[in-house]
C-alpha cells in the first residue's frame, strides 16, 4: 500500500476526483450552453477535463490497495465494499464524459468553421454540436452524482471506524 508519511495514498487522490470532476462538470456545461466560452476557454476545460479523468484510475487503483491492506489486517466490511463498487462505477461514466468533453470541442470548433464559411451549404456539425452539447449536460450530471455518491460512502466508512 503506497503512503506518503504514514497517510495512505488512496485519499489524497480521492480529494483530486471530488474536486475536478464536479469542477469539470460545471465547465462542460457552461461551453456546452455558451459557444463564445467555449472558443475562449476550451483549452482550459480540456485541461482539467484530462486530469479531473485520469485522476479516477489513480483513486481506484490505491482505494483497492488500501481495501487490500485493510482485508490483511482482518477489516472485512459492507460498507467498504459498497464504497469500492459506487467508485468501480465511476469510471466508466468519467471516461465517457471525458470522451464527450473531447466530442464538443471538436465539434464546437467544425460548426465555427462551417459557420464562418461564405455560403455554408450545410448545418451538418452545427446540429452535431448541439447533439454533443446535449450529451455532455447529461454526462456531467452523471458524472457529478456518482462522485458524491462514491464519496459519500467512502466519507461513511472513515467516520464510522470501519477503517480503524
Amino acid at each position: 500500500m503506497l503512503t506518503i508519511d504514514g497517510i495512505p495514498l488512496h485519499p489524497l487522490l480521492v480529494h483530486a476526483v471530488v474536486v475536478l470532476l464536479p469542477l469539470t462538470a460545471l465547465c462542460a456545461v457552461a461551453i456546452a450552453l455558451v459557444p463564445a466560452w467555449r472558443r475562449r476557454y476550451s483549452w482550459v476545460v480540456l485541461g482539467v477535463t484530462l486530469a479531473g479523468v485520469a485522476s479516477v484510475p489513480a483513486a481506484t487503483r490505491t482505494g483497492e490497495d488500501l481495501q487490500a491492506g485493510l482485508a490483511r489486517n482482518g477489516v472485512q466490511n459492507p460498507v467498504i465494499q459498497a464504497h469500492a463498487d459506487l467508485g468501480d462505477m465511476l469510471l466508466p461514466l468519467a471516461l465517457g464524459f471525458g470522451v464527450a468533453v473531447i466530442a464538443l470541442l471538436v465539434a464546437g470548433r467544425l460548426a465555427d468553421r462551417e459557420r464562418q464559411a461564405e455560403a455554408p451549404a450545410t448545418k451538418t456539425w452545427r446540429v452535431i454540436s448541439v447533439v454533443v452539447s446535449v450529451l455532455v449536460v447529461v454526462l456531467a450530471v452523471g458524472t457529478t452524482v456518482q462522485t458524491v455518491r462514491a464519496g459519500h460512502s467512502g466519507s461513511e466508512a472513515v467516520w464510522s471506524g470501519v477503517g480503524s
